[in-house]
């Protein structure tokens, strides 16, 4: 990857994501390596953006460096 190339990650429904945005989870997910679920419509405030543009990292539930796929993800409108 060139050093002028940008990563540009996008929700479910195609809108671009942002360092810090809020998003809501789509479909009920279970976390792999604990008994935890989380459910539909879970907010997630201030995801980190990582190197692959269809996953983020954040924290839910006091599980730390958790990596979504956004396609279970929407955007919340500020």
């Amino acid at each position: 990857m060139a050093d002028d190339e940008t990563i540009i990650v996008r929700d479910c429904n195609g809108t671009q994501l942002f360092e810090g945005d809020t998003v809501h989870i789509i479909k009920d997910l279970k976390v792999k390596g604990t008994n935890t679920t989380l459910k539909q419509g879970t907010k997630i405030k201030g995801i980190r953006l990582t190197d692959v543009e269809d996953e983020i990292e954040c924290r839910v539930e006091n599980i730390k460096g958790l990596v979504l796929k956004t396609a279970f993800l929407k955007r919340v409108n500020p």
